[in-house]
């Protein structure tokens, strides 16, 4: 259900934009997201703050995660949750601690070796920064940048989108792009989201997610064919394999950006995703990530 204020907000971009008609659409397809902004490069001089590339800030007896190999990971992001949770319109979120984000190999594109740490707030307070290990799974050197956080209303993307709720013949998808750049007051300085739409062609990404949480197997980009295999762990209950689809959300997608020297294959998108019922528990032990490139 959307907050007064991101309901208010719908009500008057919508109007803003002549899109009256798609307003019943919207409202049960927005999703209430959190938009992390590049601000400056990190500098290190105080530990614990909202970070994406370069170093951690991790305790002194916590062992950076490894690959399968033995190779450390490669960090990528930490996120104070006293900083973010704030911005959380559905309450998802701890409310303090923070959470830190480790890749292996990003090869295949799906079931990606990755690791989430949840630092508690001892644990946090305890943190300095640690250097990254000299050879990481990735190999490349990433420039760390500070980043704000900012509530986002996030409509569906073009992969997500029903053409037959938007488009008429007075509105196109072009039109539609500009509504939701209003929306998610887009800025080029926007690194990453928390539960909005994972960049994709095909609308799948929840049900290739949901179905190697559950079960740990491959999605064969058929959506009837993981709903089976997701209803049959489920003992053939249909409504629970739907609502395990629904549930399975978009902890963070790290965009691809130059300054901080991060390029997902084709300048593409890094998806971490998590089932709802093990975020609202705080369990970040059971996660998925993938990669969508065009």
């Amino acid at each position: 259900m959307l907050s007064v204020n991101n309901e208010r907000k719908l009500h008057q971009t919508v109007q803003e934009h002549g899109f009256e008609h798609a307003l019943d659409y919207l409202k049960k397809t927005v999703r209430q997201g959190i938009r992390l902004t590049k601000q400056q490069p990190e500098g290190y001089e105080g530990a614990g703050n909202s970070r994406i590339g370069g170093d951690p800030d991790l305790p002194a007896d916590m062992e950076w995660p490894l690959d399968e190999d033995g190779t450390p990971m490669t960090f990528l992001a930490q996120l104070r949750l006293s900083e973010i949770a704030v911005h959380d319109a559905s309450s998802l979120l701890p409310k303090d601690g923070m959470l830190v984000f480790f890749v292996g190999i990003d090869e295949p594109a799906y079931h990606i070796e990755h690791r989430v740490l949840y630092l508690t707030e001892n644990q946090l307070q305890a943190a300095e920064h640690r250097q990254s290990p000299e050879n990481t799974s990735l190999e490349d050197e990433f420039t760390g940048y500070s980043v704000t956080a900012r509530a986002s209303i996030e409509p569906p993307n073009y992969g997500y989108t029903d053409s037959e709720q938007l488009e008429d013949d007075e509105h196109d998808y072009d039109q539609y792009e500009e509504l939701a750049f209003d929306l998610t007051e887009h800025s080029s300085s926007d690194l990453a989201v928390m539960f909005g739409y994972p960049a994709t062609q095909h609308g799948d990404c929840e049900y290739e997610a949901a179905l190697a949480l559950l079960t740990g197997e491959n999605y064969n980009y058929s959506i009837s064919d993981a709903l089976g295999r997701i209803k049959k762990h489920l003992n053939g209950d249909q409504a629970a394999a739907e609502k395990e689809v629904g549930d399975t959300l978009l902890l963070l997608a790290l965009d691809s950006d130059h300054d901080v020297g991060f390029c997902w294959w084709d300048a593409g998108e890094l998806q971490f995703y998590i089932r709802k019922e093990d975020l609202v528990a705080g369990n970040f032990t059971r996660t998925y990530c993938s990669l969508y490139s065009s």
